[in-house]
């Protein structure tokens, strides 16, 4: 099923930008990390609150099928608003270059989540250096798609 709505950009340009070149370009453009070679996709998820339409970039990590989505906020104190909206409105949309899929988000716990972890930061390593920042532990989502 596809998310409708009214679509509100981030408030980050650097966001924004990269959302806009990438859907532009159909996932060819705009896929990586600014400034790395690291891949990402993009995610089309429901405010929690607002019930707008959002999409986050959010680095790719991926196996047999099924993605993570570490809400890192880059070692903040807090959850990135994205966390919420997940919890909120689990259907979301993610786009992996040209290909976009209907997914389902689920907080992992427990050996799951350590799994996951592992994955997400055996992908990318600065996963670790940014929990090592924080004392909330972060949060880890499994997508799976919805047939």
């Amino acid at each position: 099923m596809a998310i409708t709505g009214e679509y509100v950009p981030s408030k980050a340009q650097w966001v924004r930008e990269q959302v806009e070149q990438f859907e532009a370009s159909n996932g060819q453009e705009a896929n990586t990390l600014p400034g790395t070679d690291y891949p990402i996709v993009v995610i089309t998820n429901v405010g929690a609150k607002s019930g707008y339409v959002r999409k986050t970039p959010l680095m790719r990590v991926e196996r047999d099928g099924v993605y993570v989505a570490i809400a890192s906020k880059g070692g903040a104190p807090e959850h990135p608003e994205w966390y919420f909206n997940f919890l909120a409105h689990p259907e979301v949309e993610l786009q992996d270059g040209a290909e976009r899929k209907t997914y389902r988000a689920e907080l992992v716990e427990g050996e799951e989540r350590d799994d996951l972890w592992r994955l997400s930061v055996d992908t990318w390593s600065t996963y670790a250096s940014y929990q090592e920042k924080t004392d909330r532990q972060i949060p880890v989502f499994k997508l799976t798609p919805v047939d």
